[in-house]
């Protein structure tokens, strides 16, 4: 699909992350920092890269504990030269070291970090140019520079100039950029689902399902099927299965077990025993409203998180006794009870219930990192805690998978 966008001129470079920011050519002035790379939440690098900077801080602090003097660096400042470090202290050295073990660990699978460009890279500062000029060489392959680079090369002496290999003076040539349009407003409805919340969400539900893209055939049914759960937010996400007939049991069908995990009953199955050989009671599967899948009710639905998301913050900050505010004081009594039950929510209080989950669900979305609604902090500290392990456990598994190719390529 990428090789076709390059050919369709959708897409300028293909490259990869190793290839790009770990690498410098004879004409890059770009510095070789962690600071460079594009960092992603949930993404592979940043973690393993967290993971690198605490093991260093644990050497250094062992080091002093040993009184063995300070931190031996392991990077020269001739090397922190040649990576475009202009500051050699002991910062820039920690940042050359965490560069080079993390060069070391992505290289094996540099070819899965895939780097798509939609506008080419000054080959100098390495920046993207998405405005002005850009100054291509017709002579040399994919060598661009930019204007404020440009302008720094023609103060250069001649024998300085590009190419820096050749004696020959090449003639940089002005072409326009298309640059990115003024209005990029995104005009289209926001759809509210929480299995695109995070990468690991989204993971667990193609792992749960088995959606693939790895044929053409699984492709369009996974995006088919990824499609449908975005557009219908409520409906079951994973297919329950009977632990009795193994067949798989429609929404509303079905019989459960509320103490025993993962275990379900289709109704014939149930019907010929009526549970009778299963030693907890079984309760019957929620239906699906079908109503509820149309435009209109997810409409509603969202508009009115969205008036309780602002009535929480409203009601947490309102000191007037007698306001006016739609549900305000409902609100406050819903706070107020929080504060006085001794059931909470864990015992099972619906009240309590109610107050935890819209609490939650502006956790969920809240981007305020000095947020006063109550447990805000509390519960996206607990929802980040919960993606790093996730994402640990995804990354062990890579790099397990990492170990056993490189052994088999070893053996063969």
């Amino acid at each position: 699909m990428l090789r076709k966008a390059v050919k369709e001129r959708i897409v300028v470079e293909l490259t990869n992350l190793y290839d790009h920011f770990f690498i410098t050519t004879k004409e890059c002035k770009a510095k070789v920092t962690a600071a460079r790379l594009p960092y992603f939440d949930g993404d592979y690098w940043p973690g393993a890269a967290e993971d690198m900077i605490n093991q260093l801080f644990l050497e250094e602090d062992d080091r002093k504990l040993q009184k063995k003097g300070k931190l031996k660096k392991t990077i020269t400042k001739r090397a922190l030269r040649a990576a475009g470090q202009t500051d050699l202290s002991g910062n820039a050295s920690k940042d050359a070291i965490l560069m080079q073990k993390l060069g070391e660990t992505i290289y094996p699978m540099k070819e899965d970090f895939i780097m798509v460009h939609l506008q080419h890279s000054c080959s100098h500062c390495s920046t993207l140019m998405v405005a002005g000029k850009r100054w291509v060489c017709h002579q040399c392959k994919s060598f661009y520079i930019c204007d404020s680079c440009y302008d720094s090369e023609q103060r250069l002496e001649a024998k300085e100039r590009h190419p820096s290999n050749s004696r020959d003076l090449h003639v940089l040539h002005p072409v326009d950029i298309v640059g990115v349009p003024e209005d990029t407003k995104d005009r289209d409805d926001v759809l509210e689902c929480e299995f695109f919340d995070t990468r690991q969400a989204f993971l667990s539900l193609c792992q749960g399902n088995h959606y693939q893209y790895d044929t053409l055939r699984r492709a369009k049914h996974s995006s088919m099927m990824v499609l449908y759960h975005l557009h219908n937010p409520t409906a079951p996400a994973f297919v329950t299965t009977c632990n009795i007939c193994n067949n798989d049991i429609e929404a509303g069908q079905g019989w459960r077990c509320e103490e025993c995990p993962d275990f379900d009953v289709c109704a014939g199955c149930y019907n010929k025993d009526g549970g009778a050989n299963h030693r907890h009671k079984l309760t019957n599967h929620p239906c699906v409203d079908r109503n509820a899948q149309n435009k209109e009710a997810r409409q509603m639905r969202i508009q009115q998180a969205r008036r309780m998301l602002d009535l929480l913050v409203h009601a947490h900050k309102c000191r007037t006794a007698g306001c006016q505010y739609p549900d305000c004081r409902r609100l406050k009594g819903l706070f107020g009870h929080a504060t006085r039950c001794q059931k909470r929510a864990a015992g099972g209080c619906s009240l309590c219930q109610r107050t935890w989950s819209l609490l939650q669900l502006h956790a969920r979305t809240c981007k305020e990192s000095k947020c006063t609604i109550p447990r805000c902090r509390d519960l996206k500290a607990h929802l980040r805690w919960t993606q790093q392990q996730s994402e640990s456990r995804r990354r062990a598994a890579v790099n397990e998978m990492m170990r056993q190719r490189a052994a088999e390529v070893a053996r063969s």
